[in-house]
C-alpha cells in the first residue's frame, strides 16, 4: 500500500472517530447537561497533557530526524572512503591498480543494485556485500609498495580501507528502526489520551467544535505517521539515498 494511502487513511480514521463518538455521547447526553459546568481542574489538566505530549513528539521527531541524517551522512562517508581508494591506487602498477578498482567497482554495484534493496525489505545488510568488501580489504593490505612513492601511497590507503568499513558498520547498524516498542505504545497511548482529553471538556456538536476536534487529531495522527516514516531511514518516504555511490562511481548503474 502506498505511504501516502497510509497516511490519508490514518488521518481520515482519526476524525471519523472522533466525530462519531462525539455524534453518539450529544445524542445519548442528559437533557439538563451544562456544558459550562467543566471543572476548571480539568481544563488546567488537559492543557498540559497537551503539552507534556507535544514535548514528546518534538523529542521524537528529532530523534528519527537525526537517526536519518546520520543514515545519509554514513553512505556518503563510506562512498568516499572507497572512491578515495580507487583514486589513491592510481600509483600502483596496473595490474594491483585495476584488481582493486575492479572488487571495488564490483562492491558498489552490488551495494546499489542489490544490498539497498536487501536493506529496506530485510533492515540489514547482505552476506555477500560483506563478503565483497572483504575481498577489497585483502587487495589494499596484500599488496607490497615496491618503491617509496607507492610506501607513502599504502599507509592513506589502508585508513580509508578502514574508514569504509567503520562506515559499513555504521549503515548496517542504521538500517533497522531505532524506535522501541515501548516508545511507540507511549506515542500511541499519549495521542489517545490526548484526543480522550476532548471529551472531558464535554465538547458539543456544533459545527466548529468538530472540525477542531477533527483537525487536531488528524495532525496527530500526521505527526505519528511522520516518526513512523522517518524510523526507517533507508525504506520508507524520505529514505537516505544511494546518490553518493552512484555521483562517485558513474558507471555503476543503480
Amino acid at each position: 500500500m502506498p505511504e501516502w494511502l497510509v497516511l490519508t487513511l490514518a488521518m481520515l480514521a482519526a476524525c471519523v472517530v472522533v466525530v462519531v463518538i462525539t455524534v453518539v455521547r450529544d445524542r445519548r447526553a442528559p437533557e439538563d447537561e451544562d456544558p459550562s459546568e467543566t471543572p476548571d481542574v480539568i481544563e488546567y489538566m488537559t492543557m498540559w497533557i497537551g503539552v507534556v505530549y507535544a514535548i514528546v513528539l518534538g523529542l521524537a521527531i528529532a530523534g528519527v530526524w537525526e537517526a536519518r541524517s546520520a543514515a545519509q551522512d554514513h553512505v556518503q562517508a563510506e562512498a568516499q572512503a572507497l572512491h578515495e581508494i580507487s583514486e589513491r591506487v592510481r600509483v600502483y602498477p596496473a595490474d594491483a591498480r585495476d584488481r582493486i578498482r575492479g572488487d571495488v567497482n564490483a562492491y558498489v554495484g552490488h551495494v546499489v543494485t542489490t544490498e539497498w534493496e536487501w536493506m529496506a525489505d530485510k533492515g540489514q545488510v547482505t552476506e555477500r556485500g560483506t563478503q565483497l568488501l572483504q575481498q577489497v580489504r585483502a587487495d589494499v593490505t596484500d599488496y607490497q609498495p615496491k618503491t617509496d612513492f607507492e610506501a607513502q601511497a599504502y599507509q592513506p590507503v589502508l585508513d580509508q580501507m578502514a574508514a569504509a568499513d567503520q562506515a559499513r558498520n555504521a549503515r548496517a547498524d542504521s538500517a533497522a528502526p531505532t524506535m522501541p516498542g515501548v516508545v511507540w505504545f507511549g506515542l500511541i497511548g499519549g495521542g489517545v489520551v490526548t484526543i480522550g482529553m476532548i471529551f472531558a471538556l464535554q465538547i458539543r456538536r456544533t459545527a466548529r467544535e468538530l472540525v477542531l476536534a477533527g483537525l487536531f487529531s488528524a495532525l496527530i495522527a500526521f505527526l505519528l505517521f511522520l516518526i513512523w516514516d522517518f524510523d526507517a531511514p533507508y525504506s520508507r518516504g524520505i529514505t537516505a539515498s544511494a546518490d553518493p555511490f552512484l555521483s562517485l562511481f558513474p558507471g555503476i548503474k543503480g
